[in-house]
Parts: structure tokens; C-alpha cells; sequence
């Protein structure tokens, strides 16, 4: 494991989960520390505020890293957090941005609730975890970079899915079922409400791909943006596993705005 993969998987489970958090947000954050987490400020001070009164408010925390990786500039970490004794279950998607000193100095996430039973019998979390075939990390970013400009993005043409993704592809989405094809059946629907606008970060190794894309739902009733995160997991050539996350953006961010 990385040192900035540990460092990340730390700030997590010796800030939040162990209640550490002025230790934590000290040893492993630099001098600047830029936050687009919703609700908290930029700085140290920020995280220091925010986390004081969660960690006052939520006595019983279990955290657990489920994923994560490192692509030298980016650290990409999928969390489960279990909150007072299953009073709230929540999937944390975070994104992590250093210095050259190996020191956290920017901050992205989008934060979901956990789903145990997804249409095919999945949950939002379960699955492979380790990362293999390093040698295709690059030829795996840009396949996932692909898949979302040419097809998901607004104008783009859905019928490519057919060569990015694989038949049996699998699906931990909450409302979609496995396989390929419910995954065509709703991008090439015209009224579809959720569209890609912009890929911010994409970060990869091996086997695993993590974006943040800005994106916006329009179903006629709501109009809103939000920030989308999704996890590929690629396998000769196709993707053949997807894991998602996707939160509002605020109207009136107290930091640096989600992205």
C-alpha cells in the first residue's frame, strides 16, 4: 500500500471513526488544506468544527475502508460508516489530492445511503476489492473516460455502450438491475433525467477506475445538479462492475464548492 493510500485510509479511521480528529487532520494535511465537502469549511479549522460536533453527536461509528487505490496524483477511497448502532448507514465516495511532501491538501466526496438490496440482490458495497492488473491502468482510465464521454455525456450516442461495457456486466446501482442491457434500456432513453456534463477527476489503477463528474437531473418535476461519482472495475477490455454514489450540489456552499 501506497504511503498516500495509508495516509487517506488514516485520516479516516484515526480522525473520524477513532475520534482523533485534530491529531489526524495535523499529521496528515498540509499547510493548505482545500475542502468541497458539503457542510464543511475550507482549512484545518473547518474540519476541526465539523468533526467535533459529529464525533460529540455520533457516540458509536463504525468505519470501514471498503476500496481504495492511488494514481501518484489522486487518492480514490470507497467507505462504509455504520452510525450509532445502524441509525444511519451511509456509503462515503472521497477523493484526495497531495502535496509533494506526501500531504493531503484537497478534498472531494459524495456521500450516499448504504442500500442492502439492490434489483439483483447486490449491496451498494459488495464485491471484488483488490486491485490487479496494474500493467492496464492506463488503457483502463481510458476506457472508462470513453464510456462516459461517448456515451453517457449529453449528445453523446448510447449504442457504444455495447463496446465499452460487458454483457454480464454487474450492477450495485440501487434502482438498476445487472446486465448490460438495463444499462443500454436506460441511457438511450430520451426522457432519461440523470446526464454527464463534465468528467472533474478520474482516477485509476489496475483493475479500478473512480470519476467525479459533474451532472444534472431534469425529470420534468426537479431540476438539479449534482456531483456523480462512480467506480468501474474493467476486465479484459469491458467493464464488468459498477459501483455509484451521487449527492445534490448546494445552492450555498461554506467552502470551496463541490468541485
Amino acid at each position: 500500500m501506497s504511503k498516500r493510500l495509508e495516509s487517506a485510509k488514516a485520516l479516516y479511521l484515526e480522525g473520524i471513526r477513532d475520534g482523533h480528529y485534530v491529531e489526524a487532520i495535523n499529521k496528515y494535511t498540509g499547510a493548505y488544506y482545500k475542502q468541497h465537502s458539503t457542510g464543511v469549511k475550507d482549512g484545518k479549522e473547518g474540519f476541526i468544527e465539523f468533526f467535533g460536533d459529529f464525533v460529540e453527536r455520533c457516540p458509536v461509528r463504525d468505519i470501514q475502508i471498503v476500496r481504495g487505490w492511488d494514481d501518484g496524483k489522486h487518492v480514490f477511497v470507497q467507505a462504509y460508516q455504520d452510525i450509532n448502532n445502524c441509525e444511519a448507514k451511509w456509503v462515503t465516495t472521497d477523493f484526495f489530492a497531495y502535496d509533494e511532501n506526501d500531504k493531503i491538501i484537497e478534498h472531494w466526496d459524495v456521500i450516499s445511503a448504504y442500500a442492502d438490496n439492490t434489483p439483483s440482490g447486490h449491496t451498494s458495497i459488495d464485491g471484488p476489492t483488490e486491485v490487479v492488473d496494474l500493467d492496464k491502468t492506463d488503457e483502463n482510465v481510458a476506457l472508462v473516460r470513453n464510456l462516459l464521454h461517448n456515451a453517457l455525456m449529453e449528445g453523446g450516442n448510447p449504442e457504444l455502450i455495447k463496446e465499452y461495457v460487458a454483457e454480464d456486466y454487474i450492477q450495485h446501482n440501487k434502482d438498476v438491475a445487472d446486465g448490460r442491457d438495463a444499462f443500454y434500456q436506460l441511457a438511450k432513453n430520451p426522457q432519461r433525467p440523470l446526464n454527464y456534463k463534465e468528467i472533474v477527476l478520474c482516477v485509476g489503477q489496475g483493475n479500478f477506475v473512480a470519476t467525479l463528474a459533474k451532472a444534472n437531473w431534469n425529470d420534468g418535476k426537479l431540476n438539479q445538479d449534482y456531483a456523480q461519482v462512480d467506480i468501474f472495475r474493467v476486465d479484459n477490455g469491458r467493464v464488468v462492475e459498477h459501483w455509484d454514489n451521487v449527492e445534490p450540489v448546494p445552492e450555498n456552499p461554506v467552502n470551496s464548492g463541490k468541485f
